[in-house]
């Protein structure tokens, strides 16, 4: 394959080949997981990130708040610059 390949799965079975496979198993990577389907998944999963998020992270991001949503409003949900 040499060094400039870029393997690019999107996670569909059914785009997924048997050289697909092999590959993922021969170099030991795991597939992404599933997003969730159910509102209780998206619930647990989205807990489970915050849990995981330091606290200066989440407090830094509840402080920047009114700031992205005054941005949001005055290019009225276009495209945000930075």
């Amino acid at each position: 394959m040499g060094l400039q390949f870029l393997f690019m799965d999107d996670n569909a079975p059914c785009h997924r080949t048997v050289a697909a496979e092999q590959l993922l198993e021969s170099r030991r990577l795991a597939a992404r997981t599933l997003p969730p389907v159910t509102i209780r998944e998206l619930r647990l999963a989205l807990q489970d990130v915050w849990a995981a998020m330091p606290q200066q992270l989440i407090d830094t991001l509840i402080l920047s708040m009114r700031r992205r949503c005054e941005t949001c409003l005055a290019v009225r949900g276009d495209h945000i610059p930075y």
